[in-house]
């Protein structure tokens, strides 16, 4: 509140005077709290630009599906319709993701080819000896289902 001297002059030059230190006051506010704006306006934009990276905040990656804790290795049947099944050897270590396979006789289609085998987020793939794929199988229950490339359905199981 301005006091009031009874002389219009000397009123308007302390009102002048008291506005005056007012703007000089907000200037100076302002000027403290730009820094801070531009602080928060780069936080801002760092964040942004972490978002367009792919990854979130912090590096973290989203988790994979878990694969399915099957040990491949061992004796497995194939099985397709309106043919014999057949026996098939996986080898690798246990708790591998791939390894090799050693067919027995009378494999149907082309599966006697069979030479190795991929597992990747509880989709099997079966490879010939030149490394093209015979079938993709997934897992359903205890056991793979799934088709050959030649379009047969496909079950493997133990």
């Amino acid at each position: 509140m301005i006091p009031k001297s009874g002389n219009r002059f000397s009123d308007k030059i302390m009102l002048e005077q008291n506005v005056r230190a007012n703007s000089d006051s907000i200037q100076s506010d302002t000027a403290l709290r730009m820094p801070t704006i531009r602080v928060a306006g780069g936080v801002v934009v760092a964040l942004m630009l972490a978002g367009c990276a792919g990854s979130p905040f912090g590096g973290a990656t989203p988790a994979a599906a878990p694969a399915p804790t099957e040990d491949m290795t061992g004796r497995w049947i194939l099985s397709t319709p309106n043919a014999p099944s057949c026996g098939m050897n996986f080898a690798g270590a246990p708790g591998a993701h791939e390894g090799a396979i050693e067919p027995e006789g009378g494999c149907p289609g082309k599966f006697f080819t069979s030479w190795h085998w991929t597992l990747e987020q509880s989709a099997l793939t079966i490879n010939d000896h030149e490394n093209q794929p015979l079938a993709h199988l997934t897992v359903a229950d205890d056991r793979f289902e799934g088709q050959a490339t030649a379009g047969m359905p496909v079950t493997l199981n133990r």
